[in-house]
C-alpha cells in the first residue's frame, strides 16, 4: 500500500564545466545527499546549510526540507517549501516543492491546506500519481476531521448547555434556600415581636392587677374602719342609755 510520506531527494546531473566555487557547492550538496541516505539528517542538513551560505541553490534548498522533514521539524520544513514555491521557476521543482509541503502539512494535521498543496503540485505535473493519490487522501482526512470537529462543536455545545441547566439548577437552589432563610428570619422575628407584646402586655396585666389589689386592700381596710367605728358608735348609745333616768 502507498504511504502518504514520499520524500523526495533531487540527485541533479552536474556538467563538467564549472569553476572550482561552483564545485565546491555541488560537493556540499552531494555530501548531504550521502549523510541523508545514510539516516543522518542533521548531518545532511548542514551539509545543506553550508551550500546555501555560499550561493543559493534550489537543489540545496529542495534537500534542506528533506532533512528538516525527515528530523520531525515540520515547521521549519514547511517554511523552507513554501518560499521555495515562491521564488522557483522550474516546473520540477517547484511541483516537488508543493508535493512535499503538501507532507509537511500533512504532518501537522492541517489537512486542507495540504489538499491545496497537493493540487497546485498536480497542476504543475498532472502525471503524478502519487500526488494524485495523496490529494484524495487529504480530501478524506479533511472531511474527517471536519466531522470531527463537529461532533466535537455539537458535544461542546451539549456541554455548554448542561452547564448553563446546570448553573440555572443552582441559582434556583441558593434562590430557594435564601427565601427559606428569609422566610424563618421572618418568622423568628415575628415570634420575637409577639413574644414582646406578650411580654409587655402581661407587665401591664401585672401593673393593673396590682393597682386593682391595692385599690381592694384600700376598701377592704376602709370597710373594717367603717364596722369598728359603727360598733364603737353602738356601744356608746347603749351606754348612753343605760345612764340616761
Amino acid at each position: 500500500m502507498k504511504t502518504i510520506s514520499k520524500i523526495c531527494i533531487c540527485f541533479f546531473f552536474v556538467s563538467a564545466c564549472f569553476c572550482a566555487q561552483a564545485q565546491n557547492d555541488k560537493a556540499l550538496i552531494r555530501q548531504g545527499n550521502n549523510d541523508f541516505k545514510k539516516g543522518s539528517y542533521s548531518e545532511a542538513e548542514i551539509k545543506y546549510r553550508k551550500s546555501l551560505d555560499k550561493d543559493y541553490n534550489p537543489k540545496a534548498q529542495f534537500n534542506l526540507g528533506d532533512a528538516l522533514y525527515s528530523q520531525g521539524n515540520y515547521e521549519d520544513a514547511e517554511k523552507n517549501f513554501s518560499e521555495l514555491t515562491k521564488r522557483e521557476t522550474s516546473k520540477e521543482i517547484e511541483s516537488g516543492a508543493y508535493y512535499n509541503l503538501g507532507n509537511t502539512l500533512m504532518a501537522q494535521e492541517r489537512y486542507g491546506e495540504a489538499f491545496e498543496a497537493y493540487k497546485n503540485s498536480l497542476k504543475l505535473n498532472p502525471n503524478d500519481e502519487d500526488a494524485r493519490y495523496n490529494l484524495e487522501y487529504a480530501r478524506w482526512k479533511m472531511i474527517q476531521q471536519q466531522q470531527q470537529n463537529q461532533q466535537q462543536n455539537q458535544q461542546d455545545q451539549q456541554q455548554q448547555e448542561q452547564q448553563q441547566e446546570q448553573q440555572q439548577e443552582q441559582q434556583q437552589e441558593q434562590q430557594q434556600e435564601q427565601q427559606q432563610e428569609q422566610q424563618q428570619q421572618d418568622q423568628q422575628q415575628q415570634d420575637q415581636q409577639q413574644q414582646q407584646q406578650q411580654q409587655q402586655q402581661q407587665q401591664e396585666l401585672s401593673k393593673e392587677d396590682a393597682e386593682r389589689m391595692l385599690k381592694a386592700l384600700e376598701n377592704q381596710e376602709k370597710e373594717t374602719m367603717e364596722e369598728m367605728n359603727d360598733k364603737k358608735a353602738s356601744k356608746m348609745q347603749k351606754r348612753r342609755s343605760l345612764k340616761d333616768w
